[in-house]
């Protein structure tokens, strides 16, 4: 076997090695969005990755040492968010708090710049939340993750249900009954539905189990297919 293949092979067990790390680190960490990250998490995340992608891709480098690395890192941020979950100290100093920009109305310079960012990118935020005139906002924070909440002004704030008097029925989740023709039996165990019903009611409205993307059924029995070669069909089995 020629050296060029003997390396090939062994850049893709140690991608394998390293992806799998990375899924057991992950999977310990637990399920954050890039876009959640706190400065702390973002720090971890891009310094598990270079030791993954060097032990990925240095062959000079050992198995070994890279793995504890990645392990090392992913233990140190698992510590940190059990702590941080027991402590408001520590959740301050390792995740932050919100900040104030903007209040009763008023832009706070000062907290713009401690959080460095300019005017420009406060409109932006604004525009992306849908308001474009500054004026209709009361409150703004800035979360510890970077992103901007706001708090529109009682005159600009949508009303609810409650404030118009209306009453809702509660309706619950929709229960994926079947997905890319195959049958979701524990979301068939939910909904108290059996293989047999499910069968027959596709059958009553002239689908093949292998020709449905997509089957859901609501608390309220409202049973909607979604072919995949055709127009979405409904049935409503109270009907």
């Amino acid at each position: 076997m020629s050296k060029e293949i003997v390396e090939i092979l062994d850049v893709i067990l140690r991608c394998l090695v390293s992806l799998v790390t990375l899924f057991f680190v992950t999977k310990m960490i637990g399920k954050k969005q890039v876009s959640e990250f706190s400065l702390f998490d973002y720090v971890i995340g891009i310094s598990i990755g270079n030791f993954a992608a060097e032990m990925a891709i240095n062959l000079d480098s050992e198995y070994l040492h890279g793995t504890i690395a990645v392990l090392v890192f992913g233990l140190v941020a698992y510590i940190v968010s059990v702590i941080t979950l027991k402590s408001l100290k520590a959740r301050k100093f390792f995740i932050g708090d919100p900040t104030i920009i903007i209040e009763d109305g008023k832009i706070l310079y000062k907290n713009l710049k401690k959080n460095k960012i300019d005017i420009n990118d406060l409109l932006e935020e604004c525009r992306i939340n849908g308001y474009f005139d500054i004026s209709e906002i009361d409150y703004a924070l800035m979360e510890a993750n970077g992103k901007i909440s706001f708090l529109p002004k009682p005159d600009y704030q949508q009303p609810t249900n409650k404030d118009l008097k209306i009453k809702n029925e509660k309706t619950g989740l929709c229960a994926n009954l079947i997905v890319d023709g195959q049958i979701i039996t524990e979301s068939l165990k939910i909904m108290h539905k059996d293989q047999k019903w499910l069968m027959h009611e596709i059958e009553v409205k002239g689908y093949k189990l292998e020709d449905i993307i997509l089957a859901t059924l609501d608390l309220k029995e409202n049973f909607k297919v979604y072919g995949k070669n055709v127009n979405s069909k409904t049935y409503d089995i109270l009907n």
